[in-house]
């Protein structure tokens, strides 16, 4: 029997199964595994105890390392399907995405062929205005991006802890900083910025590690005691099983969270390790778990795994835009369609290639051809970007502009504040005598336009308070950025209250992010009792203290929402010959009347307060539109698009401005 047949573990293939049936079934919606994307812990657990194994028994057994064969090995493997996925996706991104699209996800492409993407998307995380990441056909990238990542520096570290203290336990101490180290970082950054938590390779660094470590750690005492095996295998499934089921997005993971699915994935390889023999699994009788992680359906899967995780993302998000309300009968085609490309892809391109013996017999034979394909893919991916948006139609070009243009007040850097601040900086635009004050969120802040030009043919000068997020209703809630209760908004906005009522403006302008339309963005549009209730005696509380102050108070009534980017939408119409008005919303949707008309009643029972309605310049009785008087209403789901803001100053100045003299 060959050596890799008799270090082939079909537990571990059937643990492959199980990460990557969980990370599939949360992207396609399952609701049932919410905590599914814990599969790609799995895969790194997994990666870092085959990993460390194969390099520790060469250090071991020949004191060095061969690199190139290493390397050589890792480009075989993954670079060609990865490659050709990426190549079909951008394919058939030429036929469904808009040209601005096709743009901005060939970058994308780019980054995911150098196995860079998790950078990129670091960088994409902190920008308050990037394309929604479940529209990124290549973001699933990432975590192959970090894989990579490790397997540059992995090996340098086993040699250089080999070299220092030569013997199993110098690499063992070695793995156990390098892996505490990232653990405590990981966990403190998960609360700090959970993005770089997420992404960053040497912060994940700590679950390769746990696979690394319970590679080196003997299976004597398990092969000596299988009930111990048995217990260990069945707490290891239950441990995954709890991670699939309860975890959610807006969990603060990795952090402290991920030692469940990693603790679990290192028990059941443990186990399976004192049970497997030649390929084979002892003690199936007494260690049914493992056993059953051998099952044949669960071998086919765990065998096409790397090509279905491949292929499920650019599958289910390109399905998603043809078709925005995928029925459950439609996911089960984008799966059957899945499993479909995934093994083709394998019987044609991943395997043939892995086992080409021309390629095996020299490391710079797989090499040489593997940093050509890269090159290639990058320069590709470039190509294709700047393909996309040579010759660009000019309503294309006016549309992108449009979402791209900040408005006033946030194209003065500082002035809508960030997450992590907590002392207001307002800023003043305008040199009139009197002052309007601006407070709230960035549903305040795309108002600064119309009334910052408003002010000024007034004699005003509008001092502005706005930060990302953050309501002027005194209303505590949860970051879905920060996944942690936003607490920073908490003490800004009483600072900013204090602040504005020392200068006391002639008028205190607020507008906000209507709780219903955070709650479509969140998917959870069921009503609250308890919040709701908070948020009715958080805006009355703001509104009473400014009024208390002897300030007159205008509240801008919430913009509609829509159910996709609306800028996307019309790009994508248009490119597809349709006319904008396909993504126009109901008004029983997008308009949240029943909320508005609860706000309208605090407002309006507040001395000093006025409710202003501009819904009207959006919604007929029916229908709420995109695209008004020939510009693009909306950048997104529910800010408004700066040129259309500005050609709202008239209304503004005759319903807010009106309101300081009343």
């Amino acid at each position: 029997m060959s050596a890799s047949a008799q270090d082939f573990r079909p537990d571990i293939e059937g643990l492959r199964a199980l990460a990557v049936a969980g990370v599939v079934a949360y992207h396609f919606g399952l609701t049932a595994l919410p905590g599914g994307f814990a599969g790609v812990d799995i895969f790194f657990v997994i990666s870092g105890y085959l990993i460390t194994r194969h390099l520790a028994a060469e250090i071991s057994d020949t004191g060095r390392l061969d690199l190139l064969r290493f390397y050589a090995r890792r480009a075989r493997r993954l670079l060609p399907a990865a490659l050709f996925v990426i190549a079909a996706t951008l394919a058939a991104g030429t036929l469904i995405l808009s040209p601005e699209e096709q743009a901005l996800y060939s970058k994308g492409a780019m980054f995911a062929s150098a196995y860079m993407i998790n950078l990129w998307l670091i960088r994409w995380s902190f920008d308050y205005f990037a394309n929604d990441a479940t529209s990124n056909p290549f973001i699933h990238y990432w975590s192959l991006s970090v894989e990579e990542q490790f397997y540059l520096a992995w090996p340098a570290l086993l040699m250089l802890a080999a070299w220092v203290r030569p013997g199993k336990r110098g690499i063992v101490v070695a793995i156990g900083i390098a892996g505490l180290v990232s653990f405590v970082f990981c966990a403190w950054l998960t609360s700090v910025s959970q993005p770089w938590a997420f992404y960053f390779s040497p912060l994940r660094a700590w679950e390769f590690a746990a696979g690394g470590l319970a590679s080196m750690v003997p299976a004597r005492l398990l092969q000596e005691r299988p009930r111990l095996g048995r217990a260990l295998s069945l707490t290891g499934l239950a441990m995954i099983g709890v991670a699939y089921l309860t975890f959610s997005e807006d969990a603060p993971f990795p952090g402290f969270l991920a030692l469940l699915p990693v603790v679990g994935t290192v028990l059941l390889l443990k186990a399976g390790a004192a049970g497997a023999r030649d390929g084979r699994l002892r003690n199936s009788k007494r260690n049914c778990v493992n056993a059953a992680l051998a099952l044949p359906p669960l071998q086919w899967i765990g065998k096409l795994s790397y090509s279905i995780y491949l292929w499920h993302w650019p599958v289910i998000v390109y399905a998603g835009m043809l078709a925005p309300e995928l029925t459950p009968a439609e996911r089960l085609y984008c799966l059957a369609l899945t499993l479909a490309l995934s093994a083709l892809s394998y019987h044609l391109i991943e395997n043939p290639i892995r086992r080409n013996g021309w390629l095996m017999a020299n490391a710079a034979r797989a090499l040489v051809p593997a940093l050509l394909l890269t090159g290639t893919g990058v320069a590709a991916a470039y190509g294709n970007a700047r393909l996309a948006v040579h010759d660009l139609d000019p309503q294309q070009r006016i549309i992108a502009a449009s979402a791209a243009e900040p408005s006033t007040a946030r194209a003065r850097a500082g002035c809508v504040q960030d997450y992590q601040s907590v002392t207001p900086t307002p800023c003043v635009f305008g040199d009139g005598q009197r002052v309007i004050a601006l407070f709230g969120d960035s549903h305040a802040d795309h108002w600064s336009t119309p009334l910052i030009e408003a002010g000024r043919k007034n004699g005003y000068k509008v001092v502005t308070w706005l930060k990302n997020s953050c309501r002027a209703s005194r209303i505590s809630v949860w970051s879905s950025e920060l996944k942690r209760a936003y607490s920073e908004c908490d003490r800004w906005r009483e600072q900013a209250i204090k602040e504005i009522i020392g200068a006391k403006p002639a008028l205190v302008v607020i507008s906000e992010l209507a709780l219903t339309s955070g709650r479509k963005m969140a998917g959870r549009e069921g009503a609250t009792d308890s919040q709701d209730a908070d948020w009715r005696a958080g805006l009355r509380s703001t509104l009473t203290s400014l009024s208390r102050a002897g300030l007159k108070v205008a509240f801008i009534r919430d913009v509609p929402f829509n159910n996709e980017n609306v800028d996307t939408c019309v790009a994508r119409a248009l490119w597809r010959n349709e006319t904008p008005s396909r993504c126009d919303q109901t008004r029983a949707y997008a308009a949240n009347d029943r909320m508005a008309a609860v706000e309208r009643d605090i407002v309006d029972s507040i001395p000093n307060a006025a409710y202003v309605d501009l819904t009207d310049r959006f919604c007929s009785a029916t229908t709420c539109h995109v695209f008004i008087d020939g510009k693009l209403a909306f950048r997104d789901q529910h800010h408004l698009a700066t040129p259309f803001a500005e050609s709202l100053e008239p209304e503004v100045e005759k319903r807010v401005i009106s309101k300081v003299g009343r």
